[in-house]
């Protein structure tokens, strides 16, 4: 298995991308089956890695988080069958608090270093690092200045962890090629942010040379200009085009030792990236657009030798992929998996399932059917109750925090946690469903999803399929609380979510604002935050209107950004009527020359 982060299908060629250089994704569609038709689950990357191992939904009951006891891992049972489990890796998510316990379920594993800010070479003089767009630096400075201290080990592609990762994949082929018994998954960060690659690949994109640095978009609105959307994407592309590379290499060994006879191979992601699309960069923040759920998937079965070059557009899931490895390898799923093997969709043009269920812990709640796409949100903007499930206290980068865990229960044993009792910790998201209002879609009639459905009778339809995915994947109880769903019963109009939240949604929906929507007033909102808390009255101004720009822990992260770069990721906080009043009332504040812009570019 070749699996590759953050990778947008529409970049493809095999998907419709017309100007990503990618030619071994070309060559590896006519030798496979593309899947039009893939989704993914829980996001973003630990929650989709424990959604590949176990083969069930983790957004429902946890936040990102590590293997826990109960579970059941796929490439575990593997290795138990007697089959030899090899990872290969920089995705660097592996070896903190939230990912622990994933590469150890492997035979053996290799990682390697430097992704993404990994605290990895230690350097007490501040790097060189030019000017740039994005708010990165202010946001997480800890991880940008790593980032710089990185690079500058990284000056030959023989030594980027993508090119290292791969080659360590192709060692362990070159050494296993002619056994049997074997599992190997490549396993690349890239095409992650931040977008970096070399020259080699960046020429192909004239835009990577256009306009100041810019390859690390923030998880927020698109408030830069078009020059500035175009180099980024261009930077992506170029690291897409160096993937590419990397995937040449490993069907290049399929061909050298006529693997194509016998061994399978899987090409995916764990899920997609905004790149400027529905005015967006990332994902996260903003609801689970198809560039971001909506997958690239390739599988190679050389039982069904026949399939090569054809597509299947019968909807798969992520949490099909650990029972395919099992089916491969002659195990079956246990009873708590409820994915189910690709490999009957190449052969007998099978779905895995009529729906697939996506989303983020405490986002919204999401299904289609490969049609129709219903994002549900909380039905209040407390966006409670919520809690998490878990014997692993730990996230991403540390432990649950003491207040959380100060308050934990000891909650009963679920379906899946094998007589297990769990913690059950109170959380709170931090993402604002609400913000962005209930969505519908038509994907056929609107592919690109830009016109919003507003009806009642498949609102219905589609809200009872939803709770009723909630409850074969063994939702907590307060879930149907928080959406606004019987977790029984039928549902009636009084439980429809979308006209309720139209105004929401359009409100969303529109481009971000920029400085001269607000007249005069505008400009102060394009000044560093921390320059107008110089000012008492631009305090005081502050204090009005948006209270939590005008002290306390917020207010320090972000006084180097401006009120507009702000507004971009702090959704349902700062909204247009907020802007425009603080817009008009430090208008009126007297100018001075120590409030020129000097923030963040």
């Amino acid at each position: 298995m070749v699996m590759f982060d953050s990778l947008n299908r529409a970049m493809l060629p095999p998907y419709g991308g017309p100007d990503v250089h990618a030619p071994n994704f070309e060559r590896l569609a006519a030798r496979s089956v593309t899947f039009g038709t893939s989704y993914a689950g829980s996001m973003p990357c630990m929650p989709a890695r424990r959604e590949l191992h176990t083969g069930r939904h983790n957004f429902l009951h946890r936040s990102w988080g590590p293997l826990e006891p109960f579970d059941d891992s796929s490439i575990a049972m593997l290795g138990s069958a007697g089959v030899h489990t090899h990872l290969a890796t920089d995705h660097q998510h592996y070896w903190e608090d939230g990912g622990a316990t994933y590469h150890t379920r492997y035979r053996t594993f290799e990682l390697f270093r430097g992704q993404e800010g990994d605290p990895w070479k230690g350097q007490v003089a501040d790097p060189a690092i030019p000017d740039a767009l994005g708010a990165t630096a202010a946001l997480k400075p800890r991880l940008w200045r790593q980032d710089w201290v990185n690079r500058g080990h990284l000056a030959d592609e023989r030594d980027h962890p993508q090119t290292r990762t791969f080659e360590a994949g192709l060692e362990f082929l070159e050494t296993n090629a002619a056994e049997d018994g074997w599992f190997l998954q490549i396993e690349t960060f890239d095409p992650h942010e931040p977008f970096f690659t070399y020259d080699e690949y960046r020429r192909r994109y004239p835009d990577t040379q256009n306009g100041p640095h810019f390859d690390w978009p923030d998880y927020a609105r698109v408030t830069e200009a078009d020059e500035a959307v175009r180099r980024a994407r261009a930077e992506y592309q170029a690291l897409v085009t160096m993937c590419d590379v990397s995937l040449g290499r490993v069907l290049d060994a399929m061909d050298a030792h006529d693997m194509w006879r016998d061994t399978l191979l899987i090409v995916n992601t764990d899920h997609g990236l905004m790149l400027g699309e529905h005015g967006w960069w990332g994902k996260n923040i903003q609801p689970w657009y198809e560039e971001t759920i909506h997958t690239p998937l390739f599988i190679w079965d050389p039982r069904a030798a026949e399939t090569a070059g054809e597509r299947r557009d019968e909807l798969v899931r992520t949490i099909d992929v650990g029972p395919t490895l099992l089916d491969w390898f002659g195990l079956e799923p246990t009873p708590q998996m409820e994915g189910r093997s690709i490999l009957r969709t190449i052969e007998h043009r099978e779905a895995t399932a009529e729906h697939a269920l996506f989303g983020i812990f405490g986002g919204h709640a999401c299904v289609t059917d490969g049609r129709y796409v219903y994002m549900r949100a909380s039905a209040t903007d407390a966006n409670q109750p919520l809690y998490e499930y878990t014997l692993m206290p730990t996230r991403m980068n540390g432990f649950f925090a003491e207040g959380e865990l100060s308050a934990a229960e000891l909650a009963p044993p679920r379906g899946f946690t094998r007589g297990m009792p769990t913690l059950r910790t109170p959380a709170r998201s931090f993402v604002a469903p609400t913000a962005f209002g209930t969505l519908m879609f038509d994907l056929e009639s609107d592919p690109g999803q830009a016109d919003p459905l507003r009806d009642d009778d498949l609102e219905l339809r589609l809200a009872t399929v939803l709770r009723d995915e909630l409850v074969r994947h063994d939702a907590p109880a307060e879930q149907f609380d928080r959406l606004g769903l019987p977790a029984e019963g039928a549902l009636s109009r009084a439980h429809l979510l979308v006209d309720a939240q139209w105004d929401r949604a359009m409100d969303a929906l529109a481009p971000a604002a920029r400085a001269e929507d607000f007249g005069a007033g505008g400009a102060w909102l394009e000044r560093p935050l921390a320059a107008i808390l110089e000012r008492p009255e631009g305090g005081r101004i502050l204090a009005q209107h948006a209270p939590m720009l005008a002290g306390g822990p917020m207010a320090q992260m972000v006084r180097g950004l401006s009120v507009l770069q702000i507004s971009a990721f702090a959704i349902g906080l700062l909204s247009r009527p907020v802007l425009a009043a603080l817009a008009r009332d430090l208008a009126a504040l007297e100018d001075d020359n120590s409030l020129t812009h000097k923030g963040v570019s």
